[in-house]
C-alpha cells in the first residue's frame, strides 16, 4: 500500500520537483553536518574549552545584532517572488541594497555596543572581525530567487563548494597552529565565499545582477512587512544566544566552551526542519489560494513530519549524551554531557516553531509573533539568572527548554487567529496524524 502511494506520488510532476529540490538542499545540509562534526570537533579539540568558548562568545555577541543584517527580508522576498516573479529584478535589487545597508548598520551597532562590555581588546577584535563579515550577507539575496523557483540544486551546489573551501581553511589553520584571530577570519571567509558562488550560479542560470534596480517604493513595501520580523529576529537571537553571553559573565569563558559544544551538537540537525519547511513553503503559499482546508492540511503534515523527526533524534541522544561528548571532544569537555541531554529536547519545540513561523508569515501575523517571541525571550533571561546561579550551565539548558516549550505550545493561544494553528500543533504529536 505504501509503495503504491509512493509510486503514485512520483508520477506527479509537481511532487517530483519538490522532492528533488528538497533532496538537493538536504544533501548540502547533510554534508555540512558531517563537516561540522569532523572539522568542528577537530577545531574544538585544538582550541580547548577556554579558547573555543571565547570564539563562540564573539560569534554569539555578533549574533545578537544579526537581525539588522538580514532585516527580516528572507521569507518576505521569497514570498513576493513566488507571487510576482515578473518583478524579480526589482525585488532582488531592492533587497540587495537594503541588506547591504543592514550589514553596515550591524557593524556600527556592534562597534558601539562592544565598548560597554568587560571584554579585553583581543576579544573585542574577534567580535569586530566577525561583525565585518556580516556585510557579505547582502550578497545572499540570490538564494531568495533559487528558493522561490524551486531551484535548490544551485543553492546546494554553492553551499557544498563553500563548505569544502571553509573546511579546508580551518584544517590548515589547525595544522599550522595559528592564533585564535584567524579562526574569526575564517568565519568571514565562509560567508563571503558562499555569497560569491551564489552569484556565479545566478549568472550560469542566465540571469544578470546588472538588471537589478532599487526602488524606494518597493523598499517601503518590503520593510513594512518585514519590520516586525526585524525586531522578532533581534529577539530570537537574544533568545538563542544570550545564554552564552550570560554564562561568560557569570561563570567564565571555559564554561562557555563546554556549553557551546553541547549547543552545536543539539542544533547540528536543525537544518532538517528548516530545509523541509523552506522547500515546501511555496506549495503551502499556493495551497492557501486554493482552499483553507488544503492549506491547513498541508500545514498539519509539515508539523507532524518535523516534530516526529525531532523526537526520533532527541530520545536516543538523551541516553547517549555523555558517550557522544567523550567520543567526539575528549575528557576536556566532559561537563557538556548533561547540557546535551537537556538541550537536545529543545529541538522538538524549535522544529515546531519553524513550522509555525510559516503560518505567521503567510497570515501576515508578524507583529503577533513578535509579541510571543519577546515574551519567551524575557522569560528565558529571567530563568537564566535564576537557574545558572543554582545549576550552572545545566541551568542555562533548562531555561532554554522551558521557554521554547512555552513559545510553541502555550503562548500562541493568546492570539485568536492562531488558535487553529495551535490545535494542529498539538495534533502533530499524534502518530495517527502523521501516518494519514
Amino acid at each position: 500500500m505504501l509503495i503504491d502511494k509512493l509510486q503514485q506520488a512520483f508520477r506527479h510532476a509537481g511532487f517530483r520537483k519538490y522532492f528533488f529540490n528538497t533532496g538537493w538542499l538536504m544533501a548540502d545540509k547533510v554534508l555540512r553536518l558531517f563537516a561540522g562534526l569532523f572539522v568542528g570537533v577537530y577545531v574544538a579539540r585544538y582550541l580547548g574549552p577556554e579558547r573555543f568558548g571565547l570564539l563562540n562568545y564573539a560569534i554569539s555577541f555578533v549574533g545578537l545584532f544579526i537581525a539588522f543584517a538580514t532585516l527580516g527580508l528572507d521569507s518576505i522576498v521569497v514570498r513576493s517572488l513566488v507571487q510576482n516573479i515578473e518583478d524579480r529584478d526589482r525585488l532582488l535589487g531592492t533587497a540587495f541594497i537594503l541588506k547591504l545597508m543592514g550589514g553596515i548598520l550591524l557593524f556600527g551597532f556592534v562597534a558601539f555596543a562592544v565598548r560597554f562590555t568587560s571584554s579585553d581588546s583581543y576579544t573585542k577584535l574577534l567580535i569586530l572581525i566577525i561583525a565585518g563579515g556580516m556585510i557579505f550577507e547582502s550578497l545572499k539575496v540570490i538564494d531568495f530567487y533559487f528558493q522561490s523557483q524551486i531551484l535548490g540544486r544551485f543553492s546546494a551546489m554553492a553551499g557544498i563548494c563553500a563548505l569544502c573551501a571553509s573546511s579546508l581553511l580551518q584544517i590548515l589553520l589547525v595544522f599550522f597552529q595559528v592564533s585564535l584571530v584567524w579562526f574569526a577570519v575564517a568565519q568571514v571567509f565562509s560567508t563571503g565565499i558562499l555569497a560569491l558562488i551564489l552569484f556565479f550560479f545566478y549568472f550560469k542560470a542566465g540571469r544578470s545582477i546588472f538588471k537589478w534596480h532599487f526602488y524606494w517604493s518597493t523598499a517601503k513595501e518590503l520593510l513594512q512587512d518585514s519590520w516586525p520580523l526585524i525586531f522578532s529576529g533581534l529577539v530570537i537571537m537574544i533568545y538563542m544566544r544570550i545564554d552564552q553571553i550570560m554564562i561568560k559573565e557569570m561563570l567564565g569563558t571555559e564554561e562557555v566552551g563546554l556549553y557551546a559544544v553541547a549547543v552545536k551538537l543539539s542544533e547540528a540537525w536543525y537544518f532538517i526542519p528548516m530545509t523541509i519547511a523552506s522547500s515546501f513553503f511555496p506549495a503551502i503559499v499556493n495551497s492557501k489560494k486554493q482552499s483553507e482546508e488544503l492549506y491547513y492540511q498541508r500545514l498539519q503534515r509539515l508539523y507532524s513530519l518535523i516534530v516526529w523527526l525531532a523526537l526520533a533524534i532527541a530520545l536516543p541522544t538523551t541516553f547517549l549524551s555523555d558517550w557522544i561528548i567523550g567520543l567526539l571532544y575528549g575528557e576536556k569537555y566532559n561537563g557538556a554531557g548533561n547540557v546535551l541531554m537537556i538541550y537536545i529536547w529543545a529541538g522538538v519545540f524549535v522544529s515546531l516553531g519553524i513550522g509555525q513561523g510559516k503560518f505567521w508569515l503567510i497570515q501576515n501575523l508578524q507583529k503577533q509573533q513578535f509579541v510571543i517571541t519577546s515574551s519567551c525571550s524575557i522569560i528565558n533571561i529571567i530563568l537564566n539568572f535564576i537557574l545558572i546561579k543554582s545549576y550552572g550551565i545545566t541551568g542555562a539548558a533548562l531555561s532554554t527548554l522551558i521557554s521554547y516549550a512555552l513559545g510553541s505550545l502555550l503562548f500562541p493561544y493568546i492570539i485568536k487567529d492562531a488558535r487553529k494553528m495551535l490545535k494542529i500543533s498539538y495534533k502533530s504529536f499524534y502518530i495517527k496524524v502523521f501516518i494519514k
